[in-house]
């Protein structure tokens, strides 16, 4: 059930977001989201204990954390009006490779064979989906590789926090820390939303700030193993309101790419795994 809000909410997001970005900058965007998500986040606020139970010793590690987010949601937001949806999604999809070479570093897990073919894997579908050899690069391609990075460093720090910080708190700090990092630049290209813009803007605002809660709840109530292949239909879902509200055709190689980068994930998944402890919950990107 959470899952399916989950994809319900990234999915509408998805439709909110480009519907936004025909008359408002990407910072602008951000903000505004940042800006109405807190609002909309108060009353788990109040469930969680009040504002006395937001209060964090560990806010370097937020800091950083949202540097990197929010640079992953920037080019996500960018290149969502620049690339098609199926592309979108697969490239985001390699960001379990980033993570997991950044793993190596900060946790020191060890790289085994479905992680290695996962980065394998991964890496050739990018090049296919990007073909870079006897055809010009899309910009889009590059900068959603470059938010899947992003979002890839986001969820190693996330990681870390879960150990000590609720989901509530996460999503917390991520809204105060992007909003005052996209306050400035958001201001030198604010410009004033229609009332269509408005509503679409409270979409995306709703959509991204629970679709987070629900990630998080689905962690809680069910093993890695059945809550990430579940996300894995966002790519055909993606793909398939690219085609009808859009008029975007699916071409052989992003779904030969796709599949080679959700195969890797897949098996990455299914490698037997040493007993960790429990944590509270992620809050994804």
């Amino acid at each position: 059930m959470w899952m399916g809000g989950w994809l319900t909410l990234m999915l509408t997001m998805l439709v909110a977001a480009r519907a936004s970005a025909r008359e408002l900058g990407t910072f602008q965007i951000l903000e505004v989201r940042s800006l109405i998500g807190m609002v909309m986040l108060i009353p788990l606020i109040h469930l969680e204990g009040g504002l006395r139970a937001m209060k964090t010793h560990r806010i370097g590690a937020h800091i950083s954390r949202n540097l990197a987010h929010f640079t992953g949601q920037f080019c996500w937001f960018l290149a969502l009006t620049m690339i098609p949806l199926s592309q979108l999604i697969a490239i985001e999809f390699t960001m379990p490779i980033w993570a997991a070479l950044l793993s190596l570093y900060f946790f020191g897990e060890r790289m085994n064979a479905p992680k290695i073919w996962a980065i394998v894997l991964g890496i050739i579908g990018v090049v296919i989906i990007v073909r870079p050899i006897g055809k010009s690069i899309d910009p889009g391609q590059l900068i959603m590789l470059a938010g899947a990075v992003g979002f890839g460093i986001s969820i190693v720090l996330v990681k870390s926090l879960t150990t000590t910080e609720s989901a509530v708190k996460i999503i917390f700090w991520m809204l105060i820390i992007q909003s005052l990092l996209g306050f400035v630049p958001a201001f030198n290209e604010w410009v004033w939303p229609s009332y269509s813009v408005w509503g679409w803007m409270l979409i995306v605002a709703f959509t991204g700030t629970f679709s987070h809660y629900c990630m998080a709840k689905a962690m809680l109530y069910a093993d890695t193993m059945i809550v990430v292949p579940l996300d894995f239909l966002r790519l055909p879902l993606s793909a398939l309101i690219g085609w009808l509200l859009y008029a975007e055709s699916l071409d052989v190689y992003t779904a030969i790419g796709a599949a080679l980068i959700l195969s890797g994930n897949f098996f990455n998944l299914k490698a037997p795994r040493q007993a960790v402890p429990a944590t509270s919950g992620a809050a994804g990107s």
